[in-house]
């Protein structure tokens, strides 16, 4: 396998690990939604945002494990993952909280990485660019700017949001 390869591969690979945190998470709040409901109220957060919640964990995580409207989803995800960790786990003196304190803002910080590289070549965003760039150099636009096409390179390919 060439370094090409490896390199898109290996995106795809992380992005489909984060995606699958969250869509899972949103999977477990549907089958125990009365419990999960239970614990936002805990923490003095209504329960009629847990829907909401779950909608952007399962509708994020989804768009992300596909590599379509990547950059809106890791940007979504990435303030759900700060406010997760400032709402539910800012009691440091128990070591478990300060880890998921810690383990929240890495996720943040993950997903602005991928709001800044985008999805890779294997990914919707990146099939969506490569067909807005072949349709432009067929009519003669040749400019990223006036295709709107993303920056194709040897270690990334990204679409515009």
């Amino acid at each position: 396998m060439d370094c090409f390869t490896l390199a898109m591969v290996t995106v795809l690979a992380g992005r489909a690990l984060l995606a699958l945190l969250f869509i899972l998470e949103a999977l477990s709040k549907l089958g125990a939604y009365s419990a999960a409901a239970s614990y936002v109220k805990a923490y003095g957060v209504p329960a009629s945002l847990l829907p909401l919640a779950i909608i952007v964990e399962l509708g994020a995580g989804v768009l992300i494990m596909l590599g379509w409207q990547t950059r809106i989803a890791a940007l979504a995800l990435s303030a759900f993952c700060v406010g997760a960790a400032v709402v539910f786990h800012t009691k440091f003196s128990d070591p478990n909280q300060l880890i998921h304190f810690e383990k929240d803002l890495a996720l943040a910080g993950a997903f602005l990485v991928v709001w800044a590289r985008g999805a890779g070549a294997l990914s919707l965003d990146a099939m969506r660019s490569r067909r807005r760039l072949l349709a432009a150099s067929r009519s003669g636009r040749t400019t990223r700017q006036q295709t709107g096409a993303a920056d194709m390179t040897a270690t990334h390919v990204t679409a515009n949001d």
